[in-house]
């Protein structure tokens, strides 16, 4: 593929910085040409290429599109700018710390006229894309429910928000997405128990606007790490295993019975199941290909500013639910 090489600028050097800084790297069409970082790049990151200390002085530097890795807490500052100096940004989910932030951040791309995306990778998982796919072409029939499951050990890169604006906003995207409908209702649990001042398990339900119900577990308190989205319904459930990469449908049995107490209940037998072979690529690298081709006006495959915007509105009403958002709209 012939495109167009974009300069592209990098703020925030941490975990995720690191991988955007090797993906850019990799992307044809994508020229990293300089990083940024308040506390250096004690990993590295940059190699060769200059390292700034602030947003400004990367827009200085002359860039074509940026990615925004900083911590939550500074989404809005930093996207702000770049919005104001005319650059395309990808955005680190979520969008913001607080929905306030997040309208700030939506309202300045849109009055500047600039693209902005939000990083919720999830949506570029093969198993997701493939289970979207198989969605909408009524393979499953009508749908019933949306359950999914993330576990596992405290990251060491968060610092500054809860499990739920982290972890959830994953599941909460991702659920909309696929099912083509946003959240109407939400209610949850949450607990801390880590001695960090966010919470750090939640259990939550909800119901989407199309009368989808959802359920959704989420800790960074578990030893094994779990990342499986359950889609049920009138026809089986795909099971999307976004660890491996794995898509695997269970079907409903069609099986007759004379026993007339056991015919009579209105429920499924277990039928064929199917794994599906389907192509790997690195959601990252594919996220980046997708922001590429938005810049360039070749395509609009990526998580708009509005709909990360949706997402973190659920998240707080979800906090909002549990008690553990504060009058500042912040958890």
């Amino acid at each position: 593929m012939n495109v167009t090489e974009l300069r592209v600028g990098l703020i925030g050097l941490g975990m995720m910085g690191r991988h955007h800084a090797r993906v850019v790297r990799e992307v044809e069409g994508l020229e990293l040409v300089a990083v940024a970082d308040a506390g250096g790049d004690p990993h590295g990151v940059g190699g060769d290429l200059p390292v700034v200390g602030d947003v400004h002085e990367l827009i200085d530097v002359g860039i074509d599109a940026a990615v925004c890795a900083v911590p939550t807490g500074f989404h809005e500052e930093v996207g702000i700018a770049l919005a104001e100096a005319g650059v395309p940004t990808l955005i680190e989910k979520p969008i913001a710390h607080s929905v306030e932030a997040g309208a700030r951040l939506v309202d300045a791309f849109a009055a500047n006229g600039v693209l902005g995306a939000v990083g919720h990778i999830e949506r570029y998982n093969p198993a997701l894309q493939s289970l979207r796919d198989r969605m909408a072409a009524g393979e499953l029939g009508e749908m019933y429910q949306i359950a999914t499951r993330r576990q596992g050990p405290f990251p060491a890169r968060i610092a500054d928000v809860g499990v739920v604006k982290d972890l959830a906003t994953h599941d909460i995207d991702l659920t909309a997405w696929l099912a083509k409908s946003e959240y109407s209702t939400v209610s949850a649990q949450v607990t801390t128990r880590s001695g960090r001042p966010h919470e750090d398990m939640v259990a939550a339900t909800g119901r989407l606007a199309n009368g989808i119900i959802t359920n959704h577990l989420v800790n960074w308190l578990s030893p094994m790490k779990e990342r499986v989205t359950v889609v049920t319904g009138e026809r089986g459930a795909f099971v999307a295993d976004t660890v491996t990469a794995d898509l695997t449908f269970y079907a409903n049995g069609v099986v007759s019975t004379e026993w007339d107490s056991v015919a009579a209940f209105r429920g499924v037998a277990e039928g064929d199941v199917t794994r599906f072979a389907i192509p790997k690529r690195e959601p990252l690298r594919v996220e980046h290909e997708k922001f590429r081709d938005a810049v360039l006006g070749v395509g609009n495959d990526v998580v708009t500013l509005q709909e990360g915007q949706n997402t973190l509105r659920t998240a707080e009403e979800l906090l909002a639910s549990a008690g553990q958002l504060t009058a500042a709209g912040e958890a």
